[in-house]
């Protein structure tokens, strides 16, 4: 993860309460999630499927050229005037968990589905990294606390929340979630 994806998860676990709405009595550790989603498409302006070239025509009128890989299945599918939809979305969840003897850990999943043969051009890619810290000290007068990472390295936060330091121990670990999905697909036109 890099290092200033990492600082901003850190300054955002200690920020307001989770969005819900609801109060959380004070033995409630503090947890955060946020997604984000967006959808872009294009219209299919040339394709040669000897060469695999396509070239698509955006929403705001200009062109973008790419050789398909091999990896796109199905390629003859697709015709001029066909719609290409990109869907992504990310999410980041954050929790703080008390277990006893924790040691922070990094680890990462990936899946990959696509369409079957004959049936318009689909995949979908969905990455998901955990990574754990340990809270290695807490400094409520300085408003502060320190983190050890998976590699050993112990790095400093401000909380953004002084209260959510309240609720959370030395020792205890924060369970970093980070998801993201890419989704391309083929649409006939209409």
């Amino acid at each position: 993860m890099n290092k200033s994806l990492s600082l901003w998860i850190m300054l955002t676990l200690f920020a307001a309460p989770v969005w819900s709405g609801e109060t959380n009595p004070v033995t409630d550790k503090p947890s955060f999630s946020a997604s984000q989603s967006a959808t872009v498409s294009a219209r299919v302006e040339a394709i040669n499927h000897k060469t695999r070239e396509v070239t698509l025509r955006k929403n705001d009128g200009n062109t973008e050229s790419f050789i398909a890989t091999d990896e796109a299945r199905n390629l003859d599918q697709v015709k001029v005037g066909d719609i290409v939809i990109a869907k992504y979305i990310e999410s980041l969840d954050i929790e703080v968990v008390s277990v006893e003897n924790a040691s922070a850990q990094t680890g990462s999943a990936m899946a990959l589905v696509r369409s079957e043969k004959g049936e318009m051009p689909s995949i979908t890619e969905v990455d998901t990294t955990v990574t754990t810290a340990i809270v290695e000290e807490i400094n409520l007068g300085a408003n502060t606390f320190k983190l050890k990472g998976p590699e050993g390295n112990i790095t400093e936060h401000t909380a953004r929340n002084p209260e959510n330091l309240k609720k959370v121990a030395v020792g205890d670990m924060v369970v970093i979630t980070h998801t993201s999905t890419i989704s391309l697909t083929v649409e006939q036109k209409k």
